[in-house]
C-alpha cells in the first residue's frame, strides 16, 4: 500500500532534489510540506510533489524563485498566461542555440571567422554591421563611398536587409563560379562573363568605373579578410585568380576605349 505521506528522504528518492533544496524551499515558503511528524520530520504529500515538479520545470526556464513563488500562486489560467510568454523567449533561444551551432560547424569545418553569422546579443555589433562601420572608417571620405551611401538611402528601409541578403548570395555564387573557372585562361570568354556577372552586381550600389574595379580588385588581393572569405569557395588562390580576372577585363575595357575614339 502507497504511503499517504513522503518523507524528506523519499522525496528524494523519487525526484533528485538535494535534502538543503527542501529546506531552503520551506524556509521562503516556496514549498511547504503538508504536516509534520511527531518528531518534527516534514511529510510532504502527493500535492506537495506535484508542485516540486512545477518548481523545478520552471527552473528549467531560468525563472528566479521570486517569480516561481508568484506564479505557484497564480490559478492555473494566469499560470499558462504567463508561461506562454516564456515559451516565445525559449523559442528565441533554440534558433540563436541552433544558428551557433551551425556557425561552430562551419568554423570546424574550415570557414573564416570574419563571416560567420555571430553577435547578435548584447552591446557587441553582428560582423556585418560591423565591416560596414570598418568601411566607413577607411572610405568614407572618398567620393565613391559616399555615392555608395547615397544610393543605399535611396533603398527604402524595409527593403535593405533583403536587397543586402541577394546582393551576399550573387557574391556568394559568383565566387565559387571563379573557383570553377580557376584552371581557365583569364582572358577566357567564360572567365571574363563572370567578370561582368560580378560588376553588374556591384553596379546596383555604384557607377563601376575601371579606377574602382582596380581597386576592388586589389582589395580581394591584398586584404586578409577579403582573402579569407573568397578563398574557401576555393584554393588559397582563389583571390589571387579573381584579382587577375578583373585586371584583365579592366585592360580590355581601356583598350576598347583607345580604339573607339
Amino acid at each position: 500500500m502507497k504511503k499517504p505521506y513522503y518523507t524528506v528522504k523519499d522525496v528524494i528518492v523519487i525526484t533528485g532534489v538535494t535534502k538543503r533544496t527542501l529546506h531552503y524551499y520551506d524556509e521562503i515558503n516556496l514549498l511547504k510540506p503538508e504536516s509534520y511528524s511527531d518528531k518534527g520530520y516534514r511529510l510532504y504529500n502527493q500535492e506537495d510533489l506535484k508542485k516540486l515538479r512545477t518548481i523545478l520545470m520552471l527552473k528549467e526556464l531560468d525563472l528566479p524563485l521570486k517569480e516561481i513563488a508568484t506564479i505557484m500562486q497564480m490559478p492555473k489560467q494566469e499560470q499558462q498566461a504567463i508561461l506562454a510568454g516564456h515559451y516565445q523567449a525559449v523559442q528565441i533561444k533554440k534558433q540563436n542555440l541552433e544558428r551557433t551551432l551551425m556557425n561552430l560547424e562551419d568554423f570546424i569545418s574550415g570557414k573564416d571567422i570574419s563571416y560567420l553569422d555571430v553577435f547578435h546579443e548584447g552591446n557587441i555589433l553582428p560582423l556585418k554591421e560591423q565591416y560596414h562601420a570598418e568601411a566607413k572608417y577607411v572610405y568614407g571620405d572618398t567620393a565613391k563611398y559616399q555615392e555608395y551611401e547615397k544610393n543605399i538611402e535611396q533603398i527604402p528601409e524595409e527593403e535593405r536587409a533583403t536587397v543586402f541578403e541577394a546582393f551576399d548570395q550573387n557574391m556568394e555564387d559568383v565566387f565559387k563560379q571563379f573557383a570553377k573557372l580557376s584552371k581557365e585562361s583569364l582572358a577566357s570568354e567564360k572567365v571574363q562573363q563572370i567578370v561582368r556577372e560580378w560588376k553588374s552586381y556591384l553596379e546596383q550600389f555604384m557607377v563601376c568605373d575601371t579606377e574602382i574595379l582596380q581597386c576592388i580588385a586589389y582589395t580581394y588581393k591584398d586584404d586578409e579578410g577579403f582573402k579569407a572569405y573568397i578563398n574557401q569557395f576555393g584554393d588559397d588562390k582563389l583571390n589571387e585568380f579573381i584579382h587577375q580576372a578583373i585586371m584583365c577585363y579592366c585592360k580590355n575595357e581601356r583598350l576598347s576605349h583607345v580604339e573607339n575614339k
